[in-house]
């Protein structure tokens, strides 16, 4: 896993998909590593993915046609997330539904992540979590962050960690003082 502080923090990874349920598939994999080099890659559907929601298209505005225009093919993206992360430690916030979307991505390709996605809430102490949907509505308000993008949701994860961790080590220092 590694040790994650402020000046190192965990490398966030978020997917956008067709629509929720086992007939979605990813459509945007996002991520930032600890060194704030950010990552953002459309996929082309594959033939068989065929399940499109119109609702989720709403929320993260990508539509097909941009896919097919845009995206990168599904294997020049799981190839390219492996290069970059391999043996690395990815972490999601809405691991129970990135997970199956990274691995439906990585399946339909024939291929193994190099790397490993994990809960986030793995690396957060108790404290992080009572203040996390407090800190990532400021993390979003002080940047002025409006779309939802897989790219841009990573940072603000990343963002909310850093600040939660920030806020916890001063909490500690002001009781041991």
């Amino acid at each position: 896993m590694g040790i994650h502080n402020d000046r190192f923090p965990p490398i966030i990874m978020d997917i956008e998909a067709s629509g929720f349920g086992p007939t979605g598939y990813p459509i945007e994999i996002g991520y930032i590593d600890s060194s704030s080099k950010r990552f953002c890659g459309l996929i082309q559907p594959l033939p068989d993915w065929n399940h499109w929601d119109d609702q989720a298209q709403q929320t993260h505005g990508i539509s097909r046609k941009k896919l097919q225009r845009h995206g990168m093919t599904a294997m020049d993206l799981a190839q390219e997330l492996n290069r970059q992360l391999e043996g690395k430690t990815v972490y999601s916030d809405g691991w129970v539904v990135d997970h199956p979307w990274l691995l439906k991505l990585f399946f339909a390709v024939r291929l193994v992540p190099t790397f490993r996605l994990s809960s986030i809430e793995l690396i957060l102490n108790e404290r992080q979590i009572e203040i996390w949907d407090a800190t990532r509505r400021q993390v979003i308000q002080e940047n002025q962050l409006k779309r939802h993008r897989a790219s841009i949701d990573a940072y603000i994860i990343q963002q909310t960690w850093i600040r939660t961790y920030q806020d916890t080590r001063l909490q500690k220092k002001a009781v041991v003082m």
